[in-house]
């Protein structure tokens, strides 16, 4: 059983290191790419999400490559329909 809790949290000691490392890269250069509106967001709007940054890196890193080509327009009901009232 120790071994298990042991590798259970070397594995998430991992995780977060790498989280870290990920959001000191993505906070100087991702969030703006990623959401153009916090680009020029303050430094105490960058602390506040970093948690979150942290904690969900592999999803951000995700998103922060496909933004690379560009940022894809959302799609849902609202925007669907007002295509269909312009068209």
């Amino acid at each position: 059983m120790e071994v298990l809790i042991t590798w259970t949290l070397n594995g998430l000691g991992a995780y977060l290191v790498l989280g870290l490392f990920f959001a000191v890269a993505f906070q100087l250069r991702g969030l703006g790419r990623v959401d153009p509106s916090a680009k020029d967001g303050s430094w105490g709007f960058r602390v506040l999400v970093t948690p979150g940054v942290v904690a969900l890196w592999p999803l951000l890193w995700r998103r922060w490559a496909r933004a690379a080509d560009g940022l894809p327009e959302e799609t849902n009901a609202h925007r669907l329909a007002a295509r269909r009232r312009v068209s």
